[in-house]
């Protein structure tokens, strides 16, 4: 066990990258960014992407906090943009670990760290996604397939991650939720409720917006399916490839913004580039 405040942990410094080669599954990017002493976590929202979070997580909601640094967003565009320059759609896959919050200390936190996939059925504590491993796949304009994703398995298996959701490209369309995207992240709502699908749209003027304030601005979108409506409609859907899906018998939308969710740029974070 160790103590710390959310401002203090994980640690500081800069962006650095270096080749790691494995002789299983593939040679390998890894980055490692570190963010400077003091930076901000900040409230991803519709209504005000400038609100602070708290230092202490949200005993009161439903889903458990969850931070992520915008830089890794703005790495993971810039390993896409091969794929974006000729209108090919980008996936990736996001790991997170729990902390879970134990004890209050004279305005300090203790926590445990970290805190392992078998024991996710505890309460108040944090997620922080700490590696975005981005598969062999097949791309078109409007689609992504991930391949080989047994590799993926083994990195989240060896660090004790969460699959906490995905990460992909919108090349030349807008920022939304496809058919085929609600279904990819079905699968991974049901394994964890926090989970939460990112998309970029670098074409879509309409919804940018400024992550880690000068440093970082994207067109973006941080998205859940609806509980239960929305997790209900995908349920029930037994179609494939692009399709309407019927509307949630209570009116409410099939997919909406995430309110649980940070950006944290004091967050360190691995890049898996498996491609």
């Amino acid at each position: 066990m160790s103590l710390h405040t959310i401002s203090e942990w994980p640690c500081a410094g800069r962006v650095t990258a270096h080749a790691v080669t494995l002789s299983s599954p593939s040679p390998v990017l890894f980055l490692t960014a570190k963010a400077p002493q003091g930076a901000l976590v900040t409230h991803v929202s519709v209504a005000d992407s400038d609100k602070q979070s708290n230092t202490e997580p949200s005993v009161s909601n439903v889903l458990q906090d969850v931070h992520i640094s915008a830089q890794l967003m703005e790495d993971f565009l810039e390993l896409a943009k091969e794929n974006t320059d000729k209108d090919l759609e980008t996936c990736g896959v996001l790991g997170a670990f729990l902390v879970l919050y134990l004890v209050h200390l004279r305005g300090f936190v203790i926590h445990l760290m970290p805190f392992f996939p078998p024991l996710c059925n505890q309460e108040n504590g944090t997620f922080y996604v700490t590696t975005l491993i981005i598969p062999k796949q097949d791309s078109t304009s409007s689609s992504c397939q991930a391949l080989n994703e047994e590799d993926v398995f083994a990195i989240q298996n060896e660090r004790s991650l969460f699959p906490m959701g995905w990460i992909h490209t919108h090349p030349s369309q807008s920022c939304f939720m496809s058919s085929v995207d609600l279904h990819t992240h079905y699968s991974y709502q049901m394994m964890v409720p926090e989970a939460f699908a990112i998309v970029l749209a670098p074409t879509d003027s309409s919804r940018c917006a400024t992550l880690m304030q000068q440093f970082c601005s994207l067109s973006y979108g941080i998205f859940q399916l609806t509980e239960p409506s929305g997790m209900s409609v995908l349920k029930e859907c037994q179609e494939t490839g692009f399709h309407p899906h019927k509307e949630p018998a209570d009116g409410s939308p099939i997919y909406e913004h995430c309110s649980h969710v940070y950006t944290n740029s004091n967050l360190r974070f691995e890049i898996f580039d498996l491609r």
